[in-house]
C-alpha cells in the first residue's frame, strides 16, 4: 500500500508543477481575480479527470492517431479562446473591477474544460499513471483507491500552492499585475497554437 501511496503523491506533484496550458490558465485566473477567487479552480481535476481516466484506461490506448489529432485540435481552439479573453482583459485592465462574485464558479468550470480538452492528462493517464492504477487495482481494490486518493490530494495541494504563490503578485502594483496578465495571455496563445500544430500538422505521428 505504501508504495502506491508514495507513487500517487509523487506523480500528483509532478503533474501539478509541470508547465502547461492548465497551469498557465490557473495563474492567469489568480492574477485577474486574486487567490481567493482562483483557489476553487485548483479542484478542477477532481471534476474533469473521472471521464479522462475511464477513456484512457478503456479506449484511448487503442484508438487510431487521427483521434489524437482531434483532441489536440479541440484543445488548441479552446485555449486560443481563453487567450483571446485574457488579451481583452489585459487591454481593458481595471484593477478595481477585477474580482466578481461569479469568478470562482466561472473559473472552476473553465479550468475543468481546459483540463478535459488538454491531451496532456489523457497521455499522462495512458502512459504513466494508468498502468500503475491497473496494477494496484489487480492486487487489491483498496490499493488502487489509495493510489487515486494520494494522487489527487497531492495535485490539488500543489495547484493550490501555485495559486497562493502567484496571488502575492497582486501586491506588487497594478502595472506589474497587468504585465504578468499580458504574459499569461501570450503564453496561453502559444500553447493553443502549439496544440493546433500538433493536431493539424505533423506533431502527432
Amino acid at each position: 500500500m505504501w508504495v502506491y501511496l508514495i507513487q500517487g503523491i509523487g506523480y500528483g506533484f509532478a503533474a501539478a508543477v509541470q508547465p502547461g496550458p492548465f497551469q498557465t490558465f490557473l495563474i492567469a485566473q489568480t492574477l485577474s481575480h486574486g487567490w481567493r477567487q482562483a483557489l476553487p479552480a485548483a479542484l478542477a481535476p477532481l471534476i474533469s479527470d473521472g471521464p479522462i481516466i475511464l477513456l484512457t484506461l478503456l479506449v484511448l490506448s487503442q484508438v487510431p492517431v487521427w483521434f489524437q489529432r482531434v483532441l489536440y485540435t479541440a484543445g488548441g481552439l479552446f485555449i486560443l479562446y481563453l487567450a483571446y479573453h485574457a488579451l481583452v482583459a489585459w487591454r481593458n485592465f481595471d484593477e478595481a473591477g477585477l474580482a466578481t462574485h461569479s469568478a470562482s464558479r466561472q473559473g472552476i468550470v473553465r479550468a475543468a474544460m481546459i483540463n478535459a480538452l488538454n491531451p496532456g492528462p489523457y497521455i499522462f493517464w495512458s502512459l504513466v499513471t494508468g498502468p500503475i492504477l491497473l496494477a494496484a487495482w489487480r492486487q487489491a481494490p483498496v490499493q488502487g483507491l489509495g493510489f487515486l486518493v494520494s494522487f489527487y490530494v497531492a495535485i490539488v495541494l500543489s495547484l493550490s500552492g501555485i495559486v497562493l504563490v502567484f496571488g502575492t503578485a497582486r501586491r506588487l502594483g497594478p502595472k506589474v499585475i497587468r504585465l504578468l496578465f499580458g504574459v499569461s495571455a501570450i503564453t496561453l496563445a502559444g500553447f493553443g497554437l502549439y496544440q493546433l500544430w500538433l493536431g493539424l500538422g505533423e506533431g502527432v505521428c
